[in-house]
């Protein structure tokens, strides 16, 4: 009696052991960050031109948590390129915060004109600021649908990107679902010269985070999982 019990007890931990796999496989995220210190497969580069690695400026990951460095004007990109996928993360920037996610960004120039950047920002950084250049505007091209930032708290994100077409939900409500070879129209670059209308930008590139922020508090971010769509 006792060796049957055993039997099924044991047949039983396989059956949820198995059913847990095929729940992962079907979830189909990568986590990301995992793993105190420095992050493996990922290189801090300059924010104006991702062609030069970063001199003295280090992202670090702590108790599951992703900070930036002390020196302003970094970003943290991955090795890896990405075409279509699932971005889903937490953001909490000080009171004069400025972050943004590189989407699809070329290993050279600046990641806000020649990739996208997903602008995360501290109303107060820049209270002059237009819609696009506000959190949740894809940087000076297209404002988001409504404001939802949660200032000096934490933000939960998810970026959906496949093909042409983008989607972004803050903090629970959608802020950008749009098609984007709509947006034909070039934009400046901080040197005042026009930079690609965003319907042709790549199509596949780097992601990463961005340090830009004016006080002494580092960018955070948690919870980074990704997800390849074919």
């Amino acid at each position: 009696m006792h060796k049957l019990c055993f039997i099924l007890s044991i047949l039983l931990l396989g059956t949820v052991a198995a059913h847990s796999c095929a729940a992962g496989e079907k979830d189909g995220f990568m986590q990301l960050f995992s793993q105190d210190g420095a992050p493996k497969g990922w290189t801090v580069r300059e924010w104006n031109d991702l062609t030069k690695k970063a001199k003295d400026a280090d992202w670090v990951v702590k108790d599951g948590i992703l900070r930036s460095g002390k020196r302003r004007g970094t970003w943290l990109v991955s090795d890896k390129e990405f075409s279509d996928f699932i971005l889903e993360f937490e953001i909490r920037l000080g009171e004069l915060g400025n972050s943004g996610v590189a989407l699809r960004a070329p290993l050279k120039g600046d990641p806000a004109f020649d990739g996208m950047e997903l602008q995360f920002a501290d109303y107060r950084y820049n209270t002059a600021a237009k819609d696009s250049e506000l959190t949740g505007g894809i940087y000076r091209a297209i404002a988001p649908t409504k404001q939802v930032y949660k200032p000096t708290d934490w933000n939960r994100c998810r970026i959906e990107l496949k093909g042409v077409y983008l989607k972004v939900t803050l903090n629970g409500l959608v802020i950008q679902d749009v098609d984007l070879t709509k947006y034909d129209q070039s934009v400046k670059r901080h040197d005042g010269s026009d930079a690609p209308p965003v319907k042709d930008r790549p199509l596949q590139g780097h992601i990463g985070f961005q340090h830009l922020s004016r006080d002494a508090v580092p960018v955070q971010i948690r919870g980074v999982r990704i997800k390849e769509l074919k």
